[in-house]
């Protein structure tokens, strides 16, 4: 279920004065931003109603052939945001090792079973100590949204190592 090709890579852009190298040396590479999404417990969804009102909720999930899935109530503020406009941007709590991923959200109803089952397995190991161990066919009637990533963004050392990925639409 390989999500996308290879993204382009380079540096953000920003205005002058931030000191953002204007070379392509010391870029982070993509295997930071997966081994910070796969260890994040928690993901912060940003998502704005069509008429603009914007609302941000962490939330568990799981990282899965370089995929973010989370789950949740589609008749939450967050569900019927991405219902109504997919666009989303995801960032992780720590914001000197920063990652930020900008796509769009969707739901997954029923997922294929042998995906669902990796899912409900991810989730069962990472969240056990909560006691959260979803069945394979909980998402069969909606409730599991994946993310399709558009742009990634990610530093260590800003300006230094800042780096930007842009996927392929």
């Amino acid at each position: 279920m390989t999500q996308q090709s290879e993204p382009k890579v380079g540096r953000p852009l920003f205005p002058e004065g931030y000191g953002i190298p204007e070379n392509n040396e010391e870029l982070l590479p993509w295997g930071f931003v997966a081994e910070r999404m796969a260890g994040s417990r928690n993901y912060w969804i940003a998502t704005a109603s069509l008429d603009g009102r914007v609302s941000a909720t962490p939330v568990w999930g799981v990282w899965v052939e370089d995929t973010l899935f989370f789950d949740g109530s589609p008749q939450t503020r967050r569900g019927r945001n991405i219902a109504a406009n997919p666009s989303v941007a995801v960032h992780l709590e720590d914001g000197t090792q920063a990652v930020m991923i900008e796509g769009e959200a969707y739901e997954v109803i029923g997922p294929e079973p042998e995906l669902a089952k990796q899912l409900a397995a991810a989730y069962a190991a990472k969240y056990a100590d909560q006691g959260y161990s979803p069945e394979p066919d909980q998402w069969d009637k909606g409730g599991l949204f994946k993310l399709v990533k558009r742009r990634a963004f990610a530093w260590t050392q800003f300006p230094k190592d800042v780096t930007r990925w842009v996927f392929e639409e």
